[in-house]
């Protein structure tokens, strides 16, 4: 939409000599084709675009009923008894939700005289009484009717060039508002011709811009914009103009956070502030909160004579289950109102998905029935090695144990909805910062969980473990071959560089309880923690976790198991730079 202009700017006309010749080098003359660089003043391109660049008066259509003039800020007016100054177009909000408070009343607005207004030319009228607006206001075309082209604006600045009847270059403009355009173009002389320095861009009323190359291609556009969108030139307020059918596709496009709640006068927002009211098609709506409550309703939309109307209906949520009368559609915001006590605000969160692909009760009943081993975490960003192979495991009452086979912590775990509405799992164990956190679930295989933030950097993988996985045939193998006796390290590289010598003269037992011993010369000097798992993206993995800090601590890490022979265990990782590491232990 233009921008009411309250002063007028001239343009600066900057006059070049050019010689003949140059002249008809760079501008084609008049007449040599139908993409001429040069177009007449009264030319249909000429009338596209001043009605293009004409000044739009629609947005204050409550107050003066009128698309084709517009009201300088400020000015005062008095909307059923309440005074209200208008400094800017939100203050316009104010005169609707006024008129708004009462289905059943007369609304009646008087404006305080003189004003100033501006017409669509944007030449300006001092106006001094009702009668003067009026008879102004009539010569308007509403319904979108008028000439006034508003789905399609210019991108300034823009160059223009002048030209004689000889074709020679008279004035060179820098146009840089609608006000300039329109205010050049009237000024013209029906034998003037123009040139515009392509390419230009253009704005459509959905946002996207169109590079336009020559005067055919302007044309085209321009003309075709006229009737590509709603240009709500009616006498009312522009945000009113919505069918009931849209008003269904905008309620199920996009969950709804609820901002203001009011009921029977008595503001109500603090308890459901953020929840969110998710509509389905088949008719239900669902109010969720951020602690996994849902209730469900049902909604549906009608049209009558004081606009549409939203039924709701919850069994439980009163505060919500009425008739509203749909008062505005602003940008991503729902306004509902009935009578003058009750008002619901709802905003757009496309953002989010309370519905969730990930079936809450599957999720739980997953959880509940086996242990899960720590792949992986972080925590803003900072992998936790020493968590590495430890196991959780989720009981039905709301207790959760983790452990490393010897040592066990204890806490409380639930599931529901974060604070951005996505479905997590809630862990607190208090002697266990690590893991004490809400994680959203972003991945639910059989076998994996995947819960991550991108955001912050907070990421968890858990593997499942059932029965000691006595059901998979290789991790029963692998594991009862590392306990076959005692291990040497017999190749350790870290990336390229071979630290072998730090451990030759150390002795490796896997031993029971997923304990492994570090002995030198029968003597003990560590002892860590050992898995096998099989991870259903990276295939088989042997877990040896020894903490962090000494040699022994290179060692962490979720091993992928590259081969294995009754006297030889090959394992590998790749880091994120490409660099491999290589651990090889051999019977000595």
């Amino acid at each position: 939409m233009k921008k009411l202009m309250n002063n007028m700017m001239r343009a600066v006309l900057v006059v070049f000599i050019f010689s003949l010749s140059s002249c008809q080098e760079e501008f084609e003359r008049v007449g040599d084709d139908t993409e001429s660089q040069t177009i007449a003043a009264n030319s249909t391109t000429a009338v596209l675009i001043e009605n293009t660049s004409s000044n739009d008066g629609s947005y204050d259509n409550i107050v003066d009923g009128a698309s084709c003039l517009a009201i300088q800020f400020p000015y005062t007016v008095n909307v059923n008894g309440v005074e209200v100054t208008i400094d800017s177009e939100s203050d316009l909000e104010v005169i609707e939700e006024i008129f708004d408070e009462l289905d059943d009343d007369d609304d009646i607005l008087d404006i305080a005289f003189p004003i100033t207004i501006t017409l669509s030319d944007f030449s300006e009228i001092t106006i001094e009484n009702q009668d003067q607006l009026e008879d102004l206001a009539d010569d308007c075309l509403e319904g979108g009717d008028d000439d006034d082209i508003e789905c399609i604006d210019f991108v300034y600045p823009i160059r223009l060039f002048t030209f004689d009847l000889q074709n020679q270059v008279t004035g060179e403009f820098e146009i840089g508002s609608d006000m300039d355009m329109r205010r050049f173009f009237d000024e013209l002389e029906d034998d003037d011709l123009i040139s515009i320095e392509f390419p230009i861009t253009l704005k459509k009323y959905d946002g996207t811009e169109v590079v336009i190359a020559n005067n055919a291609e302007l044309a085209a556009a321009l003309e075709m914009a006229k009737n590509q969108c709603d240009e709500d030139d009616d006498d009312d307020y522009n945000d009113d103009d919505f069918t009931e059918e849209e008003l269904d596709e905008l309620l199920v496009a996009c969950p709804l956070e609820v901002r203001q709640v009011i009921r029977e006068e008595i503001d109500n927002s603090e308890q459901y502030i953020e929840q969110l009211m998710t509509f389905y098609e088949d008719g239900t709506v669902v109010l969720s909160s951020s602690t996994g409550v849902s209730v469900s309703g049902s909604w549906s939309t009608s049209m009558t004579d004081n606009g549409v109307l939203l039924s709701l209906e919850f069994e439980t949520m009163m505060d919500f289950s009425l008739e509203w009368y749909v008062y505005e559609l602003e940008e991503g915001v729902i306004k509902l109102y009935k009578d003058s006590g009750n008002r619901i605000v709802l905003k757009k969160r496309c953002d989010l998905d309370p519905a969730e692909e990930i079936d809450r009760e599957a999720f739980i009943a997953l959880l509940n029935e086996c242990q899960w081993i720590i792949k992986e975490v972080e925590n803003q960003g900072e992998e936790i090695e020493r968590l590495l192979g430890y196991e959780f495991e989720f009981q039905a009452e709301g207790t959760v144990t983790l452990s490393n086979g010897l040592n066990t912590m204890e806490g409380t775990w639930e599931t529901g909805l974060n604070s951005q509405f996505q479905l997590s799992l809630m862990i607190n164990i208090g002697d266990e910062p690590g893991v004490s956190f809400e994680w959203p679930i972003k991945e639910m295989l059989q076998t994996r969980l995947k819960f991550q933030i991108e955001e912050t950097d907070h990421e968890m993988v858990l593997l499942r473990e059932c029965n000691d996985s006595a059901d998979d045939g290789d991790v029963a193998e692998i594991r009862n071959i590392a306990m076959g006796g005692v291990w040497n390290v017999a190749l350790f590289k870290d990336g390229d560089d071979d630290n072998t010598a730090d451990y030759m003269e150390m002795d490796f037992e896997f031993a029971e309880m997923n304990q492994i011993e570090v002995s030198v010369n029968a003597d003990p000097i560590a002892s860590g923690l050992w898995r096998v798992l099989r991870d259903s993206e990276q295939g088989l993995k042997f877990y040896i976790n020894f903490g962090t800090g000494d040699a022994l601590g290179e060692l962490t890490e979720d091993w992928k198991v590259v081969s294995i022979t009754s006297n030889r265990i090959e394992l590998s990782d790749e880091s994120d730079d490409g660099s491999v590491d290589t651990l090889v232990f051999e019977k000595p």
